[in-house]
């Protein structure tokens, strides 16, 4: 069942929301070279709880940290380590908060260092990507408008997209429906409509669209060990088109 937000639930969206992007943004500024995936989730962690939030992400079905951190062919579900970033490296970087009850979901993918243009290139396409989907985020479109849409820009350079992992609902709930697939025929689905709010988040692999889950039961990795990227944001369906609750 789609639960729809009104007014005053998407107000409280927007302060979960601009928890998840300030934390971002912030994260942006000392992902480089030396430093640990471990110190990343401990500085959001800090941030998020200052704020009066809390981690979605920690202990959800056991998972044991704050962010999400994939590193290069790792796609999403990372866990936070002792790994050192190297230079060259691409991390994609996965962060939610609940505050008033409510969450915010988003994900960026950054550069350590200096990094090769294929990696570069990989990391602008996924994030156009996403804005080339929430084009079609308008009431009386329908869900899979934005899929489509998504798959036609990444596919257009050579790339592709997961099937396996999606985007989805999100309020009260981190992960509510409907799914959002990141590819797949236009006009199917549900019509989108006033006061729905989804996390779309498009992940783009340099190689194929086959993924594979590590031993550790969480960090899915590329089946032929090349680059992904991973761009996304809560999105909320409004009269006046969509707006991005995940902005720093």
């Amino acid at each position: 069942m789609i639960i729809i937000k009104n007014n005053s639930e998407i107000e409280y969206m927007r302060q979960s929301g601009k928890v998840v992007g300030d934390t971002l943004a912030m994260l942006e500024e000392v992902v480089k070279p030396g430093i640990t995936t471990k110190e990343l989730d401990r500085i959001a962690e800090e941030y998020i709880t200052k704020q009066g939030a809390r981690p979605s992400f920690k202990g959800y079905y056991g998972f044991p940290a704050s962010l999400c951190t994939s590193i290069n062919e790792e796609v999403v579900h990372g866990i936070p380590s002792d790994r050192v970033l190297q230079e060259g490296d691409i991390i994609s970087v996965d962060c939610g908060a609940i505050l008033n009850n409510y969450h915010g979901d988003a994900a960026r993918t950054f550069a350590v260092g200096n990094i090769s243009a294929d990696a570069q290139k990989l990391i602008q396409v996924t994030r156009e990507s996403f804005f080339k989907g929430i084009e079609y985020a308008k009431i009386g479109n329908r869900l899979t408008d934005i899929s489509h849409s998504i798959q036609l820009h990444a596919e257009s350079f050579g790339y592709s997209v997961v099937r396996e992992y999606v985007g989805h609902g999100i309020g009260r709930d981190m992960h509510e429906d409907p799914e959002v697939p990141n590819y797949g025929r236009e006009g199917r689905g549900p019509k989108l409509t006033h006061g729905m709010v989804l996390a779309i988040e498009p992940m783009i692999n340099l190689g194929k669209y086959g993924v594979v889950t590590k031993p550790n039961g969480w960090t899915v990795v590329t089946v032929d060990g090349k680059l992904s990227a991973h761009y996304e944001n809560t999105v909320a369906i409004l009269d006046n088109g969509p707006e991005i609750l995940t902005l720093s």
